[in-house]
Formats: structure tokens, sequence, C-alpha cells
């Protein structure tokens, strides 16, 4: 056990980008379960990864703009192309998420195949690096939080079906970057699963297993991201089974 490693100087800022991760992902993520398109932010997100990896392999790895254009410029073409095939084909909107995902997976794999550095960029886009965060580097994210928040719910885009999709884009995009795609799933689907619509009940969910996780990753010297989701995991399910049947929902 490692007490040196519960720095406040790097787990603070952690702590913030989770607690951001969360204001957007939980309301998300009950909208995605009402929908019955669970595996949307994992297409979305493993797009806008593929948008990154592009970027890079057209020299942009450098380039901080060029990486963002990259990401939101992917992101928001997939969740147009989702949004259509919802339109077209409603009942198989699932399987073509699934699809989707799949195949920029593999694209990515593949333009990162020739990359010195593709294993660790592939751990980066799936675990990310949560603990690197500073408190500058979180701005990015909070601008876009507040932004999503405000047309969330001041707008109602929640309502629109298009609106719905531009908004789930443009945040995985912004989140991805900061805690991979694991725990970008993790927090849209594990405290929906358990609060049904009560926001914070979800928020409070998601909130304890952040800092649990982070606690766990700095004393034991565990992967944090992966410590957060089986920490979000754990909470939830000793809630469910405090949660009379049919409460959640």
């Amino acid at each position: 056990m490692n007490f040196s490693g519960l720095d406040p100087a790097i787990l603070l800022p952690a702590l913030a980008a989770g607690l951001l991760v969360l204001a957007t992902h939980v309301p998300l993520g009950q909208a995605v379960l009402k929908r019955g398109i669970v595996f949307l932010d994992l297409a979305i997100a493993q797009i806008a990864g593929l948008g990154v990896v592009v970027a890079h392999s057209l020299g942009g790895e450098e380039s901080a703009w060029l990486t963002q254009a990259g990401a939101v410029t992917a992101a928001l073409l997939g969740a147009l192309f989702l949004r259509h095939m919802e339109e077209r084909v409603a009942s198989r909107q699932e399987a073509i998420i699934g699809v989707t995902f799949v195949a920029a997976a593999c694209l990515a794999l593949i333009l990162m195949s020739h990359d010195p550095h593709g294993a660790e960029h592939l751990q980066d886009l799936l675990v990310g690096q949560i603990l690197w965060t500073t408190w500058s580097g979180l701005l990015p994210l909070a601008a876009v939080t507040a932004l999503v928040l405000a047309a969330w719910f001041g707008l109602s885009w929640r309502h629109s079906p298009l609106g719905f999709y531009l908004l789930f884009a443009v945040t995985i995009t912004a989140s991805v970057q900061v805690v991979g795609i694991y725990l970008v799933f993790a927090s849209l689907i594990v405290p929906a699963l358990v609060s049904g619509e009560k926001l914070l009940r979800g928020l409070a969910v998601g909130a304890t297993g952040y800092v649990l996780g982070l606690v766990a990753s700095g004393l034991f010297d565990l992967p944090s991201g992966a410590a957060i989701v089986l920490a979000l995991v754990a909470v939830a399910g000793m809630l469910a089974g405090f949660v009379p049947r049919g409460e959640s929902r």
C-alpha cells in the first residue's frame, strides 16, 4: 500500500475531470437506455478515436488543433450517419451501431499498425490518461460541459433526435481524450442502470465510483481508468442490492 500515491496535486484534477464527465454522461446515459441504443457511446467514442488516429497519421500529432478537428469531425459525421440509419431502419439500429464500432476499431488498428508507438496510442485511447489531467487542461472539457448542459436542459435539445446525436458526438469527443473509451462507456451506462430517471442518484453513484477508483489507483499503483471502471461497477452493484425492484425506473 503506497500512501504517497494519494497526491492531491494529481488526484484532485483527475477527480474534477471525472465530475465534469459525469455531469453530461449521466443524463446522456439515461437517454441512451431509454432509446435502447446502449452501444451508441462505444461507437461514437471509437469513431472520435479514429479521427484522432487519422489526424496523427497526417502529421498532426504535435498539433492539438488538428487533433481536435479530426476527432470532432469524425464524431459528428458518425453521429449524422447513425441518425440517418435510425430514420431508415430503426429496428436494426443496434446492429448497425455494433458494425460501425467494429469497423472504426479495425480501421484505427490498421492505421496504427505501422506506428512504432501504436500500442501506446491504443492504450491511451482505451483507458485514457486521467491522472495526467491538469487544472488548465480541464478548461476545454469544462467549456464543452457547460455548452452541452445548456443545450440539453436549457434549450431542450434532449427532445430532438438530431440534437441528441449532435450533443452526444460533441460530449464523447471531449471526454474520450481525457478518460478513454472504457471509462466513457462506464460513466454513461453504469450510473444510469441503477438510477433510472433519478439524476442525482446517478451522479452520486458516479462520483462515489470515481473517488474510490482514484484512491485505489493511488494506493495500489493500479491503472486508473480500469480501477475507476471496476469501482463504478462495484458501487452500482451494491446499490442495486438495496434498491427495491422497479424503483429506479
